[in-house]
């Protein structure tokens, strides 16, 4: 199918895209990679009156160290994440977490704002936000603003931001751990995922003494099951932590049933995710920063 028609606008700042979504009221749709909006259109599921194609913005895409935060442009690929040695450095967990986007040709063209921005409960950008408690800066008619990931996710597919808002850039404040790991199953590599969890720790002298758990597949919007961290950093380090650990992650979730999975399928799942994804950071010797 071909897309329904549409006024084709190329702005060549920020500034000018908002003034053009204000000017569509309502009816405009942004484009940076892509990758989910183009077959929505083709569909005819979304008809916008106006498109408004951000790829002319060059300052939007940048990977830079800020104090203690690595900030991400909103129109930096998938592909430069993965291969960022920052990302990498700074940030262990999402670059792991980014082998598991789709597959090559999508990385090369998705974004991390538009992956945000379509706030999929089953994709990977989403969850490290909430993993690493991101900030979104936003711009719109009145200006910028800074939104809390936990904030910014609302439903599947739903976010906060207002019509003529733009998500400009993606702070990440970097966490002082020393054991990390990024669990992922799909029905195939590339597929959006059934289940995954992401875990990093800091270990103290007889226990965990800062953690944190998200996880993803498992309701309509990415999690931080911060009442889990809590538990971890509460009970000293034996070898039935890994065990208490599934569990409390499984009770922690009620997943839906779909036709990839069942609910309990995707529980049971996940519980042997963070089984396994607590064993490797525990077994962390601190170089895996």
């Amino acid at each position: 199918m071909k897309p329904a028609r549409f006024e084709y606008v190329a702005p060549a700042s920020v500034d000018a895209a908002v003034e053009t979504l204000l000017a569509a009221n309502g009816e405009g749709k942004l484009l940076a990679g892509g990758q989910s909006l183009l077959p929505l259109l083709n569909f005819r599921m979304a008809r916008p009156a106006v498109l408004v194609d951000l790829n002319g913005i060059k300052e939007l895409s940048f990977i830079e160290l800020r104090g203690e935060s690595v900030v991400i442009g909103a129109l930096t690929r998938h592909r430069e994440i993965e291969h960022s040695p920052l990302i990498a450095s700074r940030l262990p967990v999402m670059s792991a977490a980014m082998r598991h986007v789709a597959h090559l040709a999508i990385r090369n063209r998705g974004t991390i704002g538009g992956s945000l921005s379509h706030a999929d409960p089953a994709a990977e950008l989403p969850m490290m936000a909430m993993f690493y408690a991101a900030r979104l800066t936003v711009q719109g008619p009145a200006g910028r603003r800074t939104i809390a990931a936990k904030d910014f996710f609302v439903d599947a597919l739903t976010n906060c931001l207002e019509p003529e808002e733009i998500v400009v850039e993606i702070e990440f404040p970097i966490p002082q751990h020393d054991g990390w790991v990024f669990e992922e199953v799909a029905r195939r590599f590339g597929d959006f995922a059934l289940a995954s969890i992401a875990v990093s720790i800091r270990r103290g002298q007889s226990g965990i003494e800062d953690a944190r758990v998200a996880a993803m597949g498992v309701a309509d919007t990415p999690l931080r099951l911060e009442d889990v961290e809590r538990r971890l950093c509460e009970i000293e380090i034996d070898v039935r932590m890994p065990d208490r650990f599934c569990e409390w992650v499984r009770s922690s979730v009620s997943p839906n049933s779909d036709l990839h999975a069942s609910g309990e399928y995707r529980k049971h799942l996940l519980g042997e995710l963070a089984r396994r994804a607590l064993k490797t950071a525990l077994a962390a010797k601190g170089d895996r920063r």
